[in-house]
Formats: structure tokens, C-alpha cells, sequence
């Protein structure tokens, strides 16, 4: 689906710990033009955490099953458990022209480029491993094997940040939330997304949909 709309699909991808929801909760508190796609997951609630706000959570028997049906956009086992992202939102944001943004892993990302290949990907960085280690350790979420075996993963998922157009080192919380802004206005003013809000002003001043030009393979 190539089509340019008026809405992006903004996907934000980090290891666990690297400060990922904090920096798309800011971003949604500060943008009402911009909404979430609830992923729903298998894991128990963190503390703090509401079913539909900020997971869907669910069994592992009515995950498959909305898997199963087609129900998810993409999906992928992490740590043990299930997560995806629920088709409908997103389709409905893009058919609608409503920014949405997905916290996401690369994996999931992957998947949703196969459906939606506009897609803008977000890294998000810590500033080291011992940084990565002592937020994981703050946050008293998880036991001890269960923050080892995350630090284990979390280089070969730091390998795939070069799957994203942007990336940001989560090193200043402040700085880091002004340039996730940064990325979301600036896409929002690229030619594709301004013809497609605008496009009764572009007819009128007589801009015209740029034409292709011919890849050497085709001439």
C-alpha cells in the first residue's frame, strides 16, 4: 500500500529499558494530531499499566487465535511471550489520514514495512550497555535473570537500527522528546503528506503530481 495519504505511520523501535514509552507517551501528551495503536501482548501488566491503554492484554489461546484469523498486522514471540499489533487501528488510521504510532520491536517492524512500506522508523539508543542495565534495574519491574537475559538480547537487537530513517541516543530525556517532535513535524511537511492534506490548494496553484522518471533498467 503506496499510496500517499494524509496520515503517517510512525514506528518506534528500541530495546527494553531504552526509554521508548516514556518518549512516545511525552509525544502523544504534547501532539493531539498524533494517535496510539494499542499492541496487544501476553505478559502480565507491569505496575502502573491498564488493559487498553497501554496493552491489550490477552491469553495465550485468544492471541493465536486473532493471529490465526489474520487479525494482526504483525506479531513475534519476545522474551517468552507474545506481541502484536491489531490490523484494524492502523488501517483505519491510514484510510482516514490519521497519524498513528506503534512502540514496536524490529522484528514487528519488518512486518509492518511488507504492508506499509512509507512507514518512518524511530531507533531509540541508550548512551551504553551500563546505562541500559542500571534503567532496567531502576524501574524494579523485573527479577534479575529476567534483566540479564534482556541486556543479552538487547545487542542483536541494537544491530537493526539501521532498519530506521532516524535514531535517537536517549541520553537527555528532554533532548530526546524534542527530537522525536523534530522527526514527526518534519515528516508531516514532506510533498506527499502536504499534497495529500492540501491537495484543493495544490489543484488551485496548479501544482501537479511529480512524474516518475525512468530507472536506466527500464530505458
Amino acid at each position: 500500500m503506496t499510496t500517499p495519504s494524509a496520515g503517517n505511520i510512525f514506528m518506534v523501535v528500541a530495546p527494553s529499558g531504552a526509554g521508548k514509552s516514556s518518549l512516545v507517551n511525552a509525544l502523544l501528551a504534547d501532539d493531539p494530531g498524533i494517535t496510539l495503536s494499542i499492541s496487544c501482548t501476553t505478559r502480565i501488566p507491569r505496575p502502573g499499566e491498564r488493559d487498553k491503554q497501554h496493552y491489550r492484554f490477552v491469553s495465550d489461546e485468544e492471541f493465536r487465535a486473532m493471529r490465526d484469523r489474520g487479525d494482526m498486522l504483525e506479531w513475534a514471540e519476545v522474551h517468552d511471550h507474545y506481541y502484536g499489533t491489531p490490523r484494524d487501528r492502523v488501517e483505519d488510521a491510514v484510510r482516514t489520514g490519521t497519524d498513528i504510532i506503534l512502540e514496536i520491536d524490529w522484528q514487528g517492524a519488518r512486518q509492518v514495512r511488507g504492508h506499509y512500506p512509507q512507514a518512518i522508523g524511530i531507533f531509540i539508543l541508550p548512551p551504553s550497555i551500563e546505562a541500559l542495565e542500571a534503567r532496567l534495574k531502576k524501574r524494579g519491574q523485573d527479577a534479575p535473570q529476567v534483566i540479564a537475559r534482556r541486556l543479552l538480547a538487547a545487542g542483536g537487537e541494537m544491530a537493526h537500527a539501521s532498519d530506521c530513517e532516524y535514531v535517537i541516543i536517549n541520553q537527555d530525556f528532554n533532548l530526546a522528546t524534542q527530537e522525536i517532535r523534530h522527526i514527526v513535524a518534519a515528516t508531516r511537511l514532506r510533498y506527499a503528506n502536504q499534497a495529500a492534506r492540501h491537495a484543493e490548494l495544490f489543484s488551485q496553484l496548479g501544482i501537479r503530481k511529480p512524474v516518475a522518471t525512468p530507472s536506466p533498467s527500464t530505458l
